[in-house]
This record gives structure tokens, C-alpha cells and sequence, in this order.
């Protein structure tokens, strides 16, 4: 089979034994150095997808894909929202709800919102009723005036199911005397637990009528709760609905509602990965100094090479081919190190509990237990290209550096 005389040469140099062990100790201090940093690399970006995955899948379980809400006061036609919402094809449930902030007090008080749902339609827009580790959603009934509370907020609160507390609305209305805020006790029915802390801590539900009869709001709600089967089509699907509906109405979808998360978390990704890509630049330096020693010790050759009619950019191409050869195999040993580490993440989690008899992520302070890894293939390619990138580029200056031997120079003492 033809293969160019570069790197033909460049291959064999890869598997010839050196003069100088301390050389071939550097490239494999090389290889092991790419292959750590993309090991690393691989296994922290998905460990940190993982996470991001893991959480947007909590809180979206909870909140609404999008919402439509009245613009400054009450939607008046919401049972027209839902029709219009289930006739589209990309929504697979839609729900009326109100939203109030809310002073509760039991035991002790705690700020929490308070929110207004159907109890039959709620199931198709939330995974609440799924929730529920007391009581039912069923329970709120209305005109019974019970409310759900979450497993943090009925802790601070001090309450448990049978329990009263005061609800107070961040919302006056007017006596004979001046304005009052609106209180009412409810009963608690339930307890649910999302494993999201800002539901878990600040959210309580109660029947939509039984807020309406408080808030004396009558048929009217805050707006119409939707989930879609792609929720990426969020705010286009609510801002149509929005459209059909003809009026001033607020749309908003879940990346609009939660953007300074996802934001944070996507910066901390992209800084994480910065950071470890250095571990990779380590490699690539020792593999800069390696080839600088293998040029030094193939001075001869080289200039033998010249003499027999190789021109300075084939001398080049050979030590780009060499050194090229030593990070292919570096990343792609950490590419393989990487995969495997992800994928066994939890065993070796475990592994290492079960040997040292401790609990890395316990169920009493973490919500999230084990390790939920992501590994996605657009991070994997970046990876592979960035260290392939580093390689070459640190055959760049030994190679040149080749390139300029005279050889009546490195022949002279030989």
C-alpha cells in the first residue's frame, strides 16, 4: 500500500526504541496527560448535564410549560383558553390556576405562594397529584377550604395533615372601617414532595373556587397553565393562543420564568469546562517538550534525511506526523476512559461507600442522590476536537524547529 515517505517515517519513529529512555517516558507522560484531561473532561461536563437535566426535569414537573395570563386583571374567559389550548396538537394539557403571595401561620409563619388549581385538571399539567406523600388532591373540595402544603413549608410551619393555618393574601379589600387584608384559615389536607426546594418551601395549593370565593374574583383567574409535548415550542404555542384569544394578555414559558437559573448553570458549565480544558494544555506542553528532545536527539537522521534530498517541509511533516500520532492516541484513550468512567459513575460511587462506610450524597441533606450523568454527543465531539486542536499545535514548533537543521552542522561531531 503507498504511504508518503513522511509518514512513513513518522510512524516509525512512533514505535522505534529511543536512545534516550527520559524521551520516552516524556511522550508517554504526554499521552497519560491528554488522555487524564479529556477523562475529566468528558465525565465533569456530564456530571454537570446530568444535574441541569435532573433539575429542569424536577421543576418542570411542578410549572407550567407556558402560561397565558390576564394583562393587570383577572382572565375572565379561561374555560375558552382551555378549548382553544386542547385543540392545538403540540399541548397535551391545559389548567386554569390562580396566584397569590401569601403570609401562612401556624406554628410559626412563613411567606409561600398560594395557588388556585382544578383538582381533576391539574393532573395534566403537573405531576403533583404524583407527589403527594399525605392525603390527595382530591380532598379540595370546594366550599371545604383545605389546602396542600409542601413537605419544607408544613415543617416550618410546624403542621401536619388535620392541622389549621391562616392564610394571609397579599391583596386588601375595603370595610366600613378602612382597608383589611383578606385572611382565611384552611385546613391542611395533604403534604406533597417535588424534591424541588423552591416548591417543597414556598408553594401551597388549595381548590380554585375556594380562592376565588376569597379573593372575590368570581369566575375570573390569574390565567391558563400549559404543557406540551415539546417544550421548546413553548412560548410560540402560548403566544398563538394569546393571538387566538384577542386580547391583552401576558405570555411567558418556562425559560423566560426561570432564566437567571439556567443561565447560572449554563455559565458554570462553560467555565468548568474552560478550566479543565487546561489539564488537556498540560498534556499538549509536555508533548511540546518531548518533541524538542526527539529533534535534538534525531539531529543526525535528520540531517541525513536532508542529504539524501528530503526537503524541509517534508522534515517538518514527519514531526507533525509523530507527534500528531502521540495525541490521537492520547485522546482517543481518554475518549474510551471518559465513556466508560460516566457510564459506571454510580457503581464506583457506591464502591467507594461501601469500602470507606460513608454516605457521599445522603437522602437527609441532598435532594438528588447518586450522580445523574448526561452525556451528550455535542459535548463529547467538542472535547475530542479541542484536544486534537492542542496536539497539533504543540508539533508545530518542534517540527519547525526540524525543519531548520543544516546538516553539515549536525554532522559535524558525529
Amino acid at each position: 500500500m503507498f504511504k508518503p515517505v513522511p509518514v512513513a517515517i513518522g510512524l516509525r519513529y512512533l514505535r522505534a526504541k529511543r536512545r534516550n529512555g527520559f524521551i520516552s517516558f516524556i511522550s508517554l507522560a504526554s499521552i497519560a496527560g491528554i488522555a487524564l484531561g479529556v477523562t475529566a473532561l468528558i465525565t465533569t461536563l456530564a456530571v454537570m448535564s446530568g444535574f441541569q437535566k435532573e433539575i429542569r426535569t424536577r421543576m418542570l414537573g411542578m410549572a407550567a410549560h407556558a402560561t397565558v395570563s390576564g394583562y393587570g386583571e383577572p382572565l375572565q374567559e379561561w374555560q375558552r383558553a382551555v378549548r382553544l389550548a386542547l385543540a392545538d396538537p403540540r399541548v397535551a394539557g391545559a389548567a386554569p390556576y390562580i396566584e397569590k403571595e401569601a403570609l401562612i401561620s401556624g406554628a410559626s409563619n412563613q411567606p409561600a405562594m398560594v395557588r388556585g388549581i382544578d383538582p381533576v385538571q391539574e393532573a395534566t399539567v403537573s405531576v403533583l397529584p404524583a407527589k403527594m406523600v399525605q392525603g390527595s388532591l382530591q380532598q379540595l373540595q370546594p366550599g371545604r377550604f383545605n389546602i396542600v402544603l409542601g413537605k419544607e413549608l408544613a415543617l416550618w410551619l410546624g403542621v401536619s395533615v388535620g392541622d389549621d393555618v391562616i392564610v394571609t393574601l397579599a391583596d386588601f379589600r375595603s370595610t366600613p372601617v378602612g382597608g383589611v387584608q383578606t385572611m382565611k384559615r384552611f385546613r391542611v389536607s395533604g403534604i406533597f414532595e417535588a424534591g424541588y426546594n423552591d416548591f417543597d418551601k414556598g408553594l401551597a395549593v388549595v381548590n380554585l373556587q375556594d380562592l376565588q370565593r376569597v379573593l372575590r374574583m368570581g369566575e375570573g383567574v390569574t390565567g391558563v397553565r400549559l404543557k406540551l409535548h415539546d417544550m421548546d415550542q413553548a412560548f410560540d404555542v402560548a403566544r398563538a393562543l394569546a393571538q387566538k384569544l384577542a386580547g391583552p394578555y401576558r405570555v411567558s414559558d418556562w425559560t423566560q420564568d426561570n432564566a437567571n437559573l439556567f443561565r447560572a448553570l449554563k455559565m458554570e458549565k462553560t467555565v468548568m469546562g474552560i478550566l479543565l480544558s487546561l489539564l488537556v494544555a498540560m498534556g499538549a506542553f509536555n508533548l511540546v517538550s518531548s518533541q524538542v528532545m526527539l529533534v535534538t536527539d534525531k539531529q543526525a537522521d535528520i540531517a541525513i534525511l536532508r542529504t539524501l534530498g528530503m526537503t524541509p517541509r517534508q522534515v517538518m511533516q514527519v514531526f507533525m506526523v509523530q507527534g500528531s500520532l502521540i495525541g490521537l492516541i492520547g485522546t482517543v484513550t481518554g475518549l474510551v476512559g471518559g465513556i466508560a468512567l460516566t457510564l459506571n459513575l454510580n457503581r464506583i460511587l457506591q464502591a467507594i461507600e461501601r469500602v470507606f462506610g460513608v454516605q457521599l450524597l445522603p437522602e437527609d441533606v441532598y435532594y438528588i442522590t447518586g450522580l445523574p450523568t448526561d452525556m451528550q454527543a455535542q459535548d463529547v465531539t467538542v472535547i475530542v476536537l479541542v484536544a486534537l486542536t492542542m496536539a497539533f499545535l504543540a508539533t508545530l514548533y518542534p517540527a519547525w524547529r526540524a525543519a531548520r537543521t543544516a546538516p553539515a552542522e549536525a554532522l559535524r561531531y558525529e
